[in-house]
């Protein structure tokens, strides 16, 4: 008595593993790419009430990858696939944050050194990857993966909400808004409404 062959069943399954693998491998390699961002996620800095830098849509071959918006009301937008990282945590080659409260400007207690951009005073950090830029009533830091990039970033950066053209002076910082004494939109408790109920007495 002859065994019925196995053959054509493992035949007729290899395409299916073939495909189940391909899909893996897709959904699995792309762990670290970023894929540029849809212009109405954009909108959200074009209605900022202040100023809020970009570079455009692309600068030095990054794509725009991602924005945020944070509970301290600054905006934040990407450049570039994550160089580390992955889903809930990415490091860009590129980052601009944009701050409303001018009495804080990040790393104050670091070492950096200190030049003219634009006409406005600069910080620079860690190698000068971190170029820190207080100008009008903001704060403008930008993270690079290298120094060239940050440098070039600094030299062309524009409000994406208001008139500017790359490479023109700054306006000069303003005093201290007092942003920092302000509470933000969500500490302030809604207003209590009255129930129409009459108490005794």
């Amino acid at each position: 008595m002859t065994r019925p062959s196995k053959l054509p069943a493992a035949r007729a399954a290899a395409p299916l593993l073939a495909a189940l693998c391909a899909l893996c491998v897709c959904s699995c390699g792309d762990t670290l790419q970023v894929h540029p961002i849809p212009h109405q996620e954009l909108e959200g800095l074009v209605v900022a009430p202040f100023p809020v830098f970009w570079l455009g849509g692309s600068f030095e071959g990054l794509a725009a990858s991602e924005t945020s918006h944070d509970p301290g009301d600054a905006y934040s937008i990407s450049y570039g696939n994550c160089r580390h990282g992955g889903q809930g945590y990415c490091v860009p080659p590129l980052r601009l944050v944009t701050s409303p409260d001018n009495s804080f400007v990040p790393g104050g207690a670091t070492s950096a050194r200190s030049i003219p951009i634009r006409g406005v005073g600069a910080r620079l950090a860690q190698g000068a990857r971190t170029i820190i830029i207080a100008t009008g009533s903001v704060i403008l830091d930008i993270y690079a993966e290298n120094a060239r990039l940050a440098m070039a970033a600094a030299r062309t950066a524009v409000p994406i909400n208001a008139a500017g053209t790359p490479g023109e002076e700054l306006p000069a910082p303003l005093p201290d808004t007092g942003f920092e004494s302000r509470p933000l939109p969500t500490q302030v408790p809604n207003p209590l409404h009255s129930l129409g109920v009459k108490l005794p007495g």
